[in-house]
């Protein structure tokens, strides 16, 4: 057999009680999502630096790092005390360096896709809001 729905306090539900909650629940999701939205986004417009600030600073610090490996790898090959040293610790720091490299390379595309894709959801979202709220 099956049972009634049932509301989340406990009372039975028919199909009209359904209806029902799936029409209110569609405008204040709109409103709900529309609250959320200013919350993560922020009332204030970010700035390029707030938005890239992150990736600029990983691909900086892999530069960094990638050419310390370049100059710790040039020394094995000048000085003859430390060689084994500076054999093994030049290649990783210049592994370390151009993964840092790559990974803020690659972040910054990914930042743009995502920004077009919220100006888009915002947009839809406003749309859905002002046809669906009447």
């Amino acid at each position: 057999m099956e049972e009634p729905a049932r509301s989340p306090d406990g009372s039975e539900q028919g199909p009209q009680g359904r209806e029902l909650m799936a029409s209110s629940t569609g405008s204040t999701l709109c409103m709900s999502s529309s609250r959320s939205e200013s919350v993560w986004t922020g009332s204030t417009p970010r700035s390029r630096w707030d938005i890239y600030r992150k990736p600029l600073v990983v691909v900086a610090v892999g530069v960094a790092v990638f050419l310390f490996g370049v100059v710790i790898t040039s020394l094995a090959c000048f000085l003859k005390k430390h060689k084994k040293v500076y054999k093994m610790s030049g290649p990783a720091f210049l592994s370390l360096g151009l993964m840092l490299l790559v990974c803020g390379l690659v972040w910054i595309p990914i930042i743009r896709k995502k920004q077009k894709q919220r100006q888009k959801s915002q947009f839809l979202q406003s749309l859905k809001c002002f046809f669906f709220n009447r």
